[in-house]
């Protein structure tokens, strides 16, 4: 059994690696944006991971977030960006959105080049959403923002 699972493995890292020549193999969604730049097997497979978890690609395909335009395309690492604040600045993020304004509004609407009154309103507004339970961690939080906000 184990040298079938063994097999498995090892076909699918051949498939994943004779595409690993592609450029932007992964698409477009947050794990291409959280593994942007990086190259080799393991960060695609990663990459594709949090997509297929998160539903990200699909998610950003249709509503134009998380690096995926109507055509495709991957832009801007916005998304990536706000993830990477958010991970650090969770907690204070969700007092200053419950709150409507806050310097991780600020920071955060300049990473999302949008006006800092306007997120503060939309963070209040869908704060209930965002943190739907004690238990929100940031890729979902970060999600949630960028799909309110439309970045």
């Amino acid at each position: 059994m184990k040298k079938i699972v063994f097999s498995l493995a090892v076909a699918g890292a051949l498939v994943l690696a004779s595409n690993a020549q592609a450029v932007d193999s992964t698409g477009c969604g947050l794990g291409s944006m959280a593994w942007r730049g990086q190259s080799g097997i393991a960060p695609q497979v990663l990459a594709a991971t949090t997509n297929g978890l998160f539903g990200t690609q699909t998610f950003g395909i249709t509503f134009g977030t998380s690096g995926c335009d109507p055509n495709g395309r991957i832009t801007g690492g916005t998304g990536r960006m706000a993830l990477a604040f958010m991970e650090n600045n969770m907690e204070q993020y969700a007092m200053d959105a419950a709150a409507g304004r806050g310097e991780t509004i600020e920071t955060l609407a300049g990473i999302l080049n949008m006006d800092s009154e306007k997120l503060g309103e939309i963070s209040k507004q869908n704060f209930a959403y965002m943190f739907n339970d004690q238990n929100a961690d940031a890729l979902s939080v970060t999600l949630k923002l960028l799909e309110v906000t439309q970045a």
